[in-house]
């Protein structure tokens, strides 16, 4: 057989285990009831080892082999704000997971767009945000679509097409997400994750010791021949420490409210899961310092690599070294890594769109699960769709898609501490946000004298919705039990 075939055999075997292992997950699940919140949420029955794998799953995506390996090959240590960002992100988690998984238990919500809609009393605000939260994510599906097809088309040795890689990630993650929900995510994200910490640990060692003879000299080499690799702001110029300190608490704080992190919230089984999960997650971030390294020794291996191609950099390094079988085997791990967190964006968007915009309509109210699988594979297929037809547009939306997202912080999630909070001053918040951050990046102003866009945004959109909700129209009276808490107060009073 040819290293293409070999290679593309096992990728294949894996790719149909995948969708296997993702139905079996709903089995023996008849009694769990089916609905919505099995669904979408697991039925909040999820213990620490799957809410561990899912939201280490969600965090290490097709941008953990590519991107992260291409940062570290063009621009070297301003990739470590990856790692600083989740790390930060966790301890932000450590508290506020905990709080919005005992408010949304307590009231049946399922989703950051169930939250805003029940805090502020509008079923229409949830659509609101369901739509523009829907913006901001379908780029990120658009975005496994295309690793997915990067990984397939090269370790196939160009065999099968860009074309037939995209097709591939959509119809494997479709397979079992429509039908076994989050559930089928988590089990999924079992087998990737087995992959992907063995495939890393083999690379962290076999690369440096085949192409430099090990550490030692592989590092001397960064440290004499490629010293803007090793300090801020990197090769280029372009990121330094105030971008990095700013993106790094920027991206700490959206991604507790992420609709993805939000769903691994929920579905976990207490608030104890997730507080083990906040000390555990970091140590997942070690992984991530693999892909960076080995971006850099190819500067030395396959130099010259510009553009897109740059993104290419550790596959090169894995298909001109290795056995077919074992580039199959890092191609597999590498594509679970965009199918998993692709499953989880697509049933965010079709639990945000059946339960608060569909649900809208009088004759879907009682149909929100099947209306919502049925916007996972519509999701998924117009991102595939745009990937085809018209990929800059939703790189160009990519743009936007986290600074964009920090914008729901002041009506999301101070909304939910703090009752002076209006309605109007939130919306008023969101709109200013969303309108610099747009300004800023597609004017090709971000960053903003060195600091992170989003950052500017945020402050202005909390000023904002701060002087409206004290000046402007007051709203009804918030209840106690809107407000979000920490359950470990209520924890400690039944102990």
């Amino acid at each position: 057989m040819s290293d293409a075939a070999v290679a593309t055999t096992i990728f294949a075997v894996f790719m149909v285990a995948t969708v296997v292992l993702g139905l079996l997950a709903v089995r023996g699940r008849a009694g769990a009831g089916g609905g919505l919140t099995e669904w979408s949420v697991g039925g909040r029955s999820l213990g620490t080892v799957f809410i561990w794998v899912l939201m280490a799953g969600e965090s290490y995506t097709s941008f953990s082999y590519l991107g992260a390996a291409g940062w570290g090959y063009n621009y070297g240590a301003p990739v470590l704000y990856v790692v600083a960002y989740l790390s930060c992100g966790y301890a932000v988690g450590y508290v506020v997971g905990p709080m919005l998984w005992a408010h949304a238990r307590r009231h049946g919500l399922v989703g950051i767009t169930d939250m805003v809609a029940h805090r502020y009393g509008r079923p229409w605000v949830g659509a609101l945000v369901a739509l523009l939260a829907t913006v901001f994510l379908l780029p990120y599906i658009q975005l496994q679509i295309t690793g997915m097809g990067v990984v397939v088309s090269t370790i196939s040795y160009g065999a099968l097409s860009l074309n037939w890689g995209y097709f591939i990630a959509f119809a494997v993650t479709t397979g079992f997400v429509v039908v076994s929900g989050l559930r089928g995510s988590a089990w999924v994200s079992v087998l990737k994750d087995v992959l992907v910490i063995a495939t890393l640990a083999f690379l962290a060692i076999y690369v440096p010791q085949h192409y430099f003879g090990g550490y030692g000299d592989f590092l001397d080499r960064v440290v004499s021949e490629k010293r803007d690799w090793v300090t801020l702001p990197g090769h280029g110029g372009a990121f330094g420490q105030a971008w990095f300190a700013t993106t790094s608490v920027l991206n700490s704080l959206t991604i507790v409210i992420f609709p993805t992190t939000v769903a691994g919230y929920l579905g976990a089984r207490n608030a104890d899961v997730l507080r083990r999960n906040a000390m555990l997650l970091p140590a997942y971030n070690v992984l991530l310092f693999v892909p960076m390294l080995l971006g850099m020794a190819a500067l030395f291996v396959v130099p010259g690599l510009a553009g897109a191609d740059s993104n290419l950099a550790l596959f090169r390094l894995v298909v001109d070294s290795l056995p077919a079988w074992t580039v199959g085997v890092v191609g597999v791990a590498a594509a679970l890594s965009s199918i998993v967190p692709m499953a989880v964006f697509m049933l965010v968007i079709g639990t945000m769109w059946g339960r608060s915009v569909l649900s809208l309509v009088p004759r879907l109210r009682e149909r929100q699960k099947a209306a919502s699988q049925v916007v996972v594979v519509v999701a998924g297929a117009l991102a595939l769709l745009m990937t085809y037809t018209v990929p800059n547009t939703l790189v160009r939306l990519s743009l936007i898609s986290y600074e964009g997202m920090a914008q729901l912080l002041p009506m999301l999630l101070l909304g939910l501490v703090w009752r002076r909070v209006t309605l109007t001053g939130g919306l008023a918040g969101l709109a200013v946000g969303v309108a610099m951050v747009c300004w800023f990046v597609f004017s090709d102003r971000d960053p903003v004298w060195g600091v992170n866009a989003g950052v500017i945004a945020l402050g202005v959109n909390l000023l904002v919705a701060v002087a409206v909700s004290y000046v402007g129209p007051k709203g009804v009276v918030v209840a106690d039990d809107m407000l979000a808490r920490d359950p470990i107060h209520e924890e400690r009073v039944r102990g």
